[in-house]
């Protein structure tokens, strides 16, 4: 590649990419040499250990290396993922790893450099720009996106770049794309990631030899595919772990409490959990419960840190689901075993509330181009819960589904970000803080 212009970084919930454009207009996605052969999507996962009692010699790995590392040694491994749902959350300040406290930007800073040095020479010399895709909306009851862009700011000047822009996710999404248009093309960009599903109108049209894009409208919605495994978790894990039960307290039976499970359930709280003073109520909670061996289930699968297991088995049903009309659950831990047939049906059942939120944003998007369904000409969907058919029959329900394309999941977010760096005016589509 000859001199690079930018860096397009697609920082996800569950898989961060990164892609390189040189003033070739070549685009090349970063690439990492991970244990189980080389990948360009990046766990967007943190692991941190240490020698008992030695909390100074902490080793910190990131990707697939920190989930090696907590399979490994789940027990005396602290693993985090899906720390991006945090970025805009002001509730959240500071979690304690090893007797060190990290704030949102420390995590994310030490991620990234552990990424920059995995990809080797790939990032050995940085560019001094930087476009970071940004949800629409993002994830938490009550983001702050000024918030969450500060915080990527202070991350990323550490690793030096100087010129650090943000562009909406689904805007990437529609560079890429844009180069299997023809001729000019009015684009819905559906992006659906782990934390927000964004959606993006953006007008194609030819000018002088080139391709000039102009944005129309733009929505998201900040539930996605971790909801989508929510929902599997509290149907199908969470009544084995005490959910609905009761315990006594002063002579009284009171339901166990639901907030026990509501951040059980979400992958970005599973890990902090055990650190915190919920923690110690339940243990308290076993003690008095109808049901104790329910509650010492949940103190297990939080104790023994069994987070990444249970993903597995619901990423896995998932996947299942989106081929098959019925697939099998099945967890295994310790003294938790679960086996279940689950329909296609049950599970879209299960996200109704998440898809009602995902359709008021489609429309909500074309609301804000003012445009009707049929002045769309094309769909581009990516991200992997646009695989899910309940979703993709949200589309098909509205545009002729001869107009509806997917494809480069991972990719196109990163790509196309690089991509818009070779724009002569860069003001339409980002923003500098």
């Amino acid at each position: 590649m000859t001199a690079t212009l930018s860096l397009g970084l697609d920082f996800g919930t569950t898989n961060t990419v990164a892609a390189l454009a040189g003033d070739d207009g070549v685009v090349q996605l970063l690439r990492y040499p991970a244990p189980e052969g080389e990948l360009f999507a990046f766990r967007s996962t943190l692991s941190f250990q240490a020698p008992p009692g030695r909390p100074r010699d902490r080793v910190i790995e990131a990707g697939p290396w920190a989930v090696e590392a907590y399979v490994e040694d789940p027990g005396e491994t602290r693993f985090i993922q899906s720390f991006k749902a945090f970025a805009a959350s002001s509730s959240f300040t500071e979690t304690r790893i090893l007797e060190r406290r990290y704030r949102f930007e420390d995590l994310l800073s030490t991620f990234l450099l552990k990424l920059r040095d995995h990809a080797g020479p790939g990032l050995a010399d940085l560019p001094t720009r930087v476009i970071v895709g940004r949800p629409v909306v993002f994830a938490g009851a009550a983001p702050d996106p000024a918030l969450a862009l500060t915080r990527y700011e202070t991350a990323l000047r550490r690793l030096g770049f100087q010129e650090i822009l943000y562009a909406f996710e689904p805007v990437g999404a529609a560079f890429f794309f844009a180069r299997r248009l023809d001729g000019d093309a009015t684009v819905l960009v559906g992006d659906f990631g782990g934390g927000t599903s964004d959606f993006s109108v953006i007008r194609f049209e030819q000018k002088d030899g080139a391709m000039c894009a102009r944005p129309l409208g733009r929505s998201g919605v900040g539930v996605a595919g971790d909801a989508f495994d929510y929902r599997i978790i509290d149907n199908l894990v969470s009544p084995h772990l005490g959910k609905g039960g009761e315990y006594q307290s002063i002579g009284k039976l009171l339901p166990v409490p639901n907030r026990y499970y509501s951040a059980f359930a979400r992958w970005d709280q599973l890990a902090l959990m055990r650190g915190s003073r919920d923690m110690a109520e339940i243990r308290r909670l076993q003690r008095e419960a109808v049901d104790p061996d329910a509650i010492g289930r949940l103190v297990q699968v939080l104790d023994e840190n069994l987070g990444f297991p249970l993903y597995r088995s619901v990423s896995r049903l998932k996947v299942a689901l989106s081929q098959e009309l019925a697939a099998e659950f099945h967890f295994e831990a310790g003294s938790l075993s679960i086996t279940r047939q689950v329909t296609r049906a049950d599970f879209e059942r299960w996200i109704e509330p998440e898809l009602t939120q995902i359709e008021r944003a489609i429309d909500a998007a074309l609301a804000d181009a003012e445009l009707k369904f049929e002045a769309i000409d094309k769909v581009f969907l990516t991200g992997g819960s646009s695989l899910t058919p309940a979703v993709r029959r949200l589309f098909a329900n509205r545009f002729d589904p001869a107009r509806i394309e997917t494809g480069a999941e991972l990719e196109s977010i990163a790509s196309g970000l690089a991509m818009m760096g070779r724009e002569g005016d860069l003001s339409p589509w980002t923003e500098q803080t």
